[in-house]
């Protein structure tokens, strides 16, 4: 071998592990070639490799032209045959599937032993990327027994696995892709292709999102990315993947910074095949950010590029979300109606069944605005017969449409009764999940469904009707206890492949009549085993069902009840005091976030002591409680409160008609019965917890413990996250003064800081026997995020959720120190046989001056 050739060899060899080196070693290897037609194919076909290692795609297919030239010109059959196995996955990132599957079939007749089982391994990589997974993972099975035939080699079969666990994890088979995935990892270590173990950490946070682990995805996405990083290689789709992954839980903003970042990756490196998908990504970031600005154009972009690659399924995804983004912007035109329909004849043709679905409703609402009753009957009667066998989502909107559609013929009477099938669908879909992200998407349509249930009811003018319809779409998913992770290995593989579905039906990956079958029979083993958990649950399935307005009143007692929602922009009060339901209607809905805003900006700077604002808040509080309270009948006891959107966020003890009385929060009236219902054993512990960088936390827990004797206390070192979870499993009371952090993009992050570290609620989710009542003393500590439907996550929420009955939390920031002075006295009432919110309305009336005491509120049952 000619030093010229050796070195073009070992280039080859780095290409995926040093490209950089790589580069260096082949551009040498062409200088010294002097006419030697092997080496340099050789080093073109390095080139090209390093350019696909570093996604300069372009630049990658014109060096592996090259090299197939040079080795075709020189005889070197078996040297053009590797070249052409690597252009046929260039060509397959490019859109050029079926020359890609040509190109690898001209190749196999020259190849064997090791080369051929590459060949193999390569044509099974494209046939995984055209979704032939079946095919995939025979060609795969076939190049590791090829390999074996000639002898073995450890750095091609690492190479082979990785790329097999993506086949492994599609068919469903989670410990096979495990295996190759660990077996991959040591056979790029022993080869000293170090590097290249980012691809399996890549492979490997795939596996975890598709079972609903969330956090091990993001750590195994982070390590891939310092891998390539260190590598100098290109990471692929890791940016898409892993902003996926984030979206799933609704973190928007991390999400749309991963997406924009991705974006500008792709551009600068003119890979034009992944930067359709990093655009399509940020599109639908966009759209749930509230930018349809943002989504349409990234959205246009991705149509543009995807129609000059031949990519037409992709084309028309692009379509789909141009469409709605020029829905959410108010665009009602006879151009787009016409838009709308090609777009769902492209969808269709390419077999995005949800997504063409989805498109025909947005057409027909926009036909009935523009006043073409007969084209919007024509769609609804499409949806409505296609998603009646299918899965939840489908059927779904199929009742959506059939309810639309009889509104058209003024059968009203009817259209409440497709409604109330269709949220029945989602209901029972979300009972038998346990992953956030799963109970969200359901929710998220779930709310179109409630929010046209409302308006038909308050239409009909009938309260008890609204009141229903206001529990239907009042924080659905949390009458539901979290089962995050399933313990039951089956649950959780029917979960896992019910979430690889669903990707497989949003990515278009595979026949789309066969996933549907398959979402659907996934689902019904889902609920099937769900019932079967629900008889060890903390929760069965009967705590999910809505009250009646009498029940709701025996366990009201002298309360009274005030449950508010919003509607066309307006607020409406359903008031239920001595068996009486009356709805109110109320003001504007922007008019009290804008005096919500005004209110929390006061508090919290004369809790800080940042100027003289309380005749500032004094004033707002009135003006609120003008809004809010005074209009209703509210009388002189208790009330309970059931907020809807921004309302949420209010400190309520700060409106005159609260102070001094006992005020209970709720995400919905279903949730406060259930906790003013429940039975619990007698006994169970007293559990205190000192956090870290809290000067009065000490103090505070130490006071406690003397207040409660007997109670365990976890202070300095000891506030540890598993034995204080182990404490407060089961436990009787928990107060907790730690640092609350709430994060505003994805509250399954918020956490109280403990001493190794945050508390989230990912950790409280694992609570068998939440403490039946909670008090958390830090900042921040109640606050929750609002998605559709008055879907709240939060540390509070979270806790009601699992069955806690009452809590003490704050809803603005407080200085550190600021509540020491109110906990005491609460937990003194609270002693002497108060219930929490009369034992937190006690404590505010008695430090009337304290800016910090209206951040405090109750929730459940207090």
């Amino acid at each position: 071998m000619t030093t010229a050739l050796a070195k073009a060899v070992a280039a080859a060899d780095l290409a995926f592990t040093a490209p950089a080196k790589a580069r260096a070693l082949a551009g040498a290897a062409l200088a010294e070639a002097n006419g030697h037609a092997e080496a340099a194919a050789v080093a073109e076909h390095a080139l090209g490799l390093a350019g696909v290692s570093t996604g300069r795609l372009a630049d990658a297919e014109t060096r592996l032209r090259a090299a197939i030239r040079l080795a075709d010109r020189a005889g070197l059959r078996a040297r053009a045959a590797q070249t052409r196995g690597v252009l046929g996955y260039v060509l397959t990132l490019t859109g050029r599937t079926a020359e890609a599957l040509r190109e690898l079939d001209r190749a196999m007749p020259e190849l064997t032993g090791t080369a051929a089982a590459r060949l193999r391994m390569q044509r099974a990589v494209v046939l995984t990327e055209i979704s032939r997974f079946g095919d995939a993972a025979t060609e795969f099975a076939g190049a590791l027994d090829t390999l074996r035939a000639a002898g073995g080699d450890d750095l091609v079969e690492a190479t082979i696995r990785t790329n097999r666990s993506i086949v492994l994890a599609r068919l469903g088979d989670w410990r096979g892709a495990e295996d190759d995935l660990r077996r991959a990892e040591r056979g790029f270590a022993a080869t000293g292709h170090i590097g290249r173990t980012a691809m399996v950490w890549q492979n490997r946070g795939l596996a975890a999102t598709v079972r609903g682990d969330v956090p091990a995805a993001l750590a195994a996405y982070d390590e891939a990315a310092s891998r390539y990083e260190a590598a100098g290689t290109d990471p692929g789709l890791l940016p898409i993947e892993r902003a996926e992954t984030l979206l799933s839980v609704r973190l928007i903003a991390e999400a749309r910074e991963a997406a924009t970042a991705a974006v500008a990756a792709y551009a600068g490196r003119r890979n034009a095949v992944d930067l359709v998908q990093a655009r399509l990504l940020l599109a639908k970031v966009a759209l749930l950010d509230g930018d349809p600005a943002t989504a349409l154009r990234e959205a246009s972009l991705a149509r543009r590029s995807a129609a000059r690659q031949r990519r037409p399924g992709w084309a028309a995804l692009a379509g789909y979300l141009a469409l709605r983004a020029r829905r959410d912007s108010g665009l009602r035109t006879t151009a787009m109606l016409r838009s709308g329909q090609r777009t769902v004849a492209a969808l269709t043709d390419a077999g995005w069944v949800v997504a063409a679905l989805d498109a025909r409703l947005i057409v027909a609402s926009l036909a009935l605005e523009l006043g073409r009753p007969s084209v919007a009957e024509a769609e609804l009667t499409v949806v409505g017969r296609v998603g009646r066998d299918g899965p939840a989502e489908l059927r779904a909107r199929a009742w959506h449409a059939t309810a639309v559609l009889r509104l058209v013929h003024g059968d009203r009477r009817g259209a409440d009764a497709a409604v109330r099938a269709g949220v029945r669908v989602i209901d029972r879909f979300r009972a038998g999940l346990g992953a956030s992200e799963l109970r969200a998407h359901a929710s998220g349509h779930a709310s179109e469904l409630t929010g046209l249930g409302l308006r038909l009811a308050v239409e009909a003018g009938h309260p008890a009707a609204v009141l229903r319809w206001a529990e239907q779409r009042h924080a659905g998913a949390l009458r539901l206890r979290p089962a995050r992770p399933p313990d039951d290995e089956e649950l959780a593989a029917d979960l896992a492949a019910l979430r690889q579905t669903a990707v497989d039906l949003a990515t278009g990956a595979g026949d789309a009549r066969a996933l549907l079958r398959r979402q659907a029979r996934l689902e019904k083993a889902v609920r099937d085993r769900a019932r079967h958990a629900s008889a060890v649950s903390t929760v069965s399935t009967s705590d999910t069902r809505i009250p009646s307005r009498a029940e709701l009143a025996a366990a009201l007692g002298p309360a009274t009840l005030v449950e508010y929602l919003e509607l066309d922009g307006r607020l409406t009060a359903l008031v239920l005091t001595g068996g009486r339901l009356r709805r109110h209607e109320l003001g504007s809905a922007a008019e009290a976030a804008e005096r919500l805003d005004e209110l929390r900006f006061a508090l919290r700077r004369s809790a800080f002591g940042l100027g003289s604002f309380a005749g500032l808040a004094e004033r707002t509080a009135r003006r609120l409680d003008d809004l809010l309270l005074a209009p209703l009948p509210l009388g002189d006891g208790p009330l309970v409160i059931v907020p809807t959107g921004r309302l949420h966020e209010l400190p309520w003890p700060a409106l005159p008609g609260c102070r001094g009385r006992p005020v209970s929060l709720a995400p919905s009236a279903a949730l406060w019965h259930r906790a003013a219902t429940a039975s619990h054993a007698d006994g169970g512990d007293h559990v205190v917890v000192a956090g870290p960088g809290l000067p009065h936390a000490a103090a505070e827990a130490a006071a406690l413990a003397r207040r409660y004797p007997g109670a365990r206390r976890f202070t300095g070192r000891t506030a540890r996250v598993e034995p204080v979870l182990a404490a407060l499993d089961g436990a009787a009371l928990g107060h907790l003064a730690a640092h609350g952090v709430f994060r505003t993009d994805n509250p399954l992050f918020s956490a109280l800081r403990l001493a190794d570290g945050p508390l989230t609620v990912y950790d409280l989710e694992r609570l068998a026997r939440p403490p039946r009542q909670v008090v958390l003393s830090g900042c921040d500590s109640g606050r929750s995020a609002i998605h559709a439907g008055d879907e709240l996550l939060g540390l509070a929420s979270a806790l009601l959720a699992l069955g806690t009955t009452s809590l003490v939390a704050t809803v603005l920031p407080i200085p550190d120190d600021a509540g020491r002075a109110l906990m005491l006295r609460h937990h003194r009432h609270l002693a002497a046989g108060l219930t929490p919110a009369a034992a937190l309305a006690h404590a505010q009336s008695d430090l009337p001056d304290s800016p910090a005491a209206a951040s405090y509120v109750c929730y459940g049952a207090g």
